[in-house]
């Protein structure tokens, strides 16, 4: 999805000549911590609550706090996990969205971001989901893919991260079924290491994952 499919003019902008009183109200009463700054309909940057609580008076204009506007913005044209980036980078809950010229298109906020991760990363679809830690040299999608096929599921949704204090691959499976202990067999029979289990079975899970944390122990 395109960040300018998300994109909506209901948040206010900001223009140089609005006073720091004008922009903190607007920011209380759209519960935001940034907007938008505009000129001429040109993008100028984004100000923070902080920064015009810090302002000498609430009279003073826009304009006089130009040094401290945050220059970050998303293209009409760009994907939308990069308006995620952004956000999550700056910590910001407005994402201005320009065209190639720096033109205001509008913003994109925080609840709309998370609406569509959520979706984009099927939370509200039907199924299980596993998660696997592996060393990255280990990580292959077609043959993970293959024993969960072979058991009767797909895959509906895979992503990684990288586990900072270890450096280790964790995975995260989301499957077409609930019922996942033949999954989670399979994938352990394939030196695939289970952490953790989430579907119809969750009291049985802990119980299985209890005992084979238990053997792993004995054989040490």
């Amino acid at each position: 999805m395109l960040a300018i499919e998300l994109c909506n003019n209901i948040l206010p902008r900001l223009q140089l000549e609005d006073t720091v009183g004008k922009a903190l109200q607007l920011i209380n009463d759209f519960k935001v911590s940034h907007l938008p700054v505009v000129s001429d309909d040109k993008y100028m940057g984004l100000i923070s609550e902080a920064d015009l609580l810090n302002a000498d008076n609430r009279k003073m204009h826009i304009h006089l706090l130009r040094d401290v506007f945050i220059n970050i913005s998303i293209k009409e044209n760009e994907h939308f996990l990069k308006a995620v980036n952004i956000s999550n980078q700056y910590q910001t809950s407005v994402v201005p969205v320009v065209s190639d010229d720096k033109e205001f298109l509008g913003s994109i906020n925080e609840q709309n971001l998370l609406r569509t991760l959520g979706n984009f990363c099927g939370a509200e679809e039907i199924g299980g989901i596993i998660v696997l830690e592996m060393e990255r040299s280990r990580f292959s999608i077609s043959e993970i893919s293959r024993i969960v096929e072979s058991n009767g599921a797909t895959i509906l949704h895979l992503n990684t991260t990288v586990q900072p204090q270890t450096g280790l691959l964790s995975v995260t499976i989301h499957i077409s079924k609930k019922e996942l202990s033949v999954i989670v067999a399979a994938l352990e029979r394939y030196e695939f290491d289970v952490t953790s289990y989430f579907g119809e079975e969750k009291f049985e899970n802990q119980i299985d994952s209890n005992y084979r944390h238990l053997m792993n122990y004995l054989d040490i």
